[in-house]
């Protein structure tokens, strides 16, 4: 009876390891960029940095201003005076570090958003072709170290037919 058990649970974690797996990769970055979507999501981005750096300019505008007169107009200054101007360009300055600060976050998230329905899209596409083809798992070129890659598994160009997705000619 030891020996059956013996023999069956043998059997069964031979199985185990034996089981196939496919694995295949792919250069998502390298798709999506080449996606014709792309393109928009990059020239939104531009005009809502382009929006952001309007704003932000005019804060800076303000502050040399303020800067200029009070170099300008120093020497007619009374201490109290000065001390109140120096601590308000002071206050700009430090608006203005956090209006950059906030400027930047706010563009990162609005290209997130801008580039979400693109990786959708590229993500339903992976699943299709992993499905299709097999592949039991798919792993992404960036970020991962291979010590070596064997390009039959790399599906990249399938996604990319898959997409309609063109890769650019190469000129000699």
């Amino acid at each position: 009876m030891k020996s059956k058990i013996f023999f069956l649970s043998a059997l069964f974690f031979c199985s185990i390891t034996f089981a196939q797996t496919k694995l295949g990769t792919i250069d998502n970055d390298y798709i999506i960029n080449l996606m014709p979507e792309a393109k928009i999501v990059i020239k939104l981005s531009q005009e809502y940095s382009q929006k952001l750096d309007s704003s932000f300019s005019i804060k800076i505008m303000e502050y040399q201003v303020k800067v200029d007169d009070y170099k300008k107009n120093e020497a007619e200054y009374g201490e109290l005076m000065k001390k109140t101007l120096v601590n308000e360009i002071k206050s700009l300055e430090d608006d203005i570090k956090k209006y950059q600060e906030n400027g930047n976050k706010l563009l990162e998230l609005k290209q997130n958003e801008l580039m979400r329905p693109l990786y959708k899209k590229l993500n339903e596409a992976v699943d299709q072709v992993a499905k299709e083809k097999g592949f039991t798992q798919i792993l992404t070129v960036q970020g991962n170290q291979f010590a070596y890659m064997d390009e039959k598994f790399d599906i990249t160009k399938l996604v990319m037919d898959k997409l309609g997705v063109k890769a650019p000619e190469i000129k000699d």
